[in-house]
């Protein structure tokens, strides 16, 4: 399945298919689920949480994305605008994978990497927008 890039203000009510959604100004990136579950996934884009690259060959989503919470459980990665199957993670692999990113996000803004005041802003944005 090939995924495009679409840069939008806020993120469509009904989301499509091989589509990407990238709300820039509001750090938010939305698709639905590579397997087909209809399931839509919503993540974060910021300097702990996801990256985007819209490079030549097309568009990338690191780290991977594992569907934990959904009956699905798919793991992918989205690289260079295509889907890449992950292997399955048992239950003490994403208690591990939650641990890690917990800890590297408590560092990050231990060191003052951040405006505080922005922070804010973009929770409330998020809530918003997902909640």
């Amino acid at each position: 399945m090939r995924i495009e890039l679409q840069r939008v203000q806020f993120m469509p009510k009904v989301l499509k298919p091989g589509i990407l959604y990238f709300a820039e100004e509001y750090g938010a990136a939305a698709h639905l689920c590579a397997c087909g579950c209809g399931a839509k996934i919503r993540t974060p884009i910021g300097p702990t949480e996801w990256s985007i690259d819209d490079g030549p060959k097309g568009v990338s989503l690191c780290p991977s994305v594992g569907n934990w919470q959904h009956p699905c459980r798919s793991h992918y990665w989205i690289a260079d605008g295509e889907i890449e199957w992950s292997g399955e993670w048992t239950d003490e692999h994403i208690k591990a994978g939650r641990e890690r990113e917990a800890a590297q996000r408590t560092k990050y803004y231990a060191a003052g990497q951040t405006d505080k005041r922005k922070l804010g802003i973009l929770r409330r944005l998020w809530r918003r927008l997902f909640q």
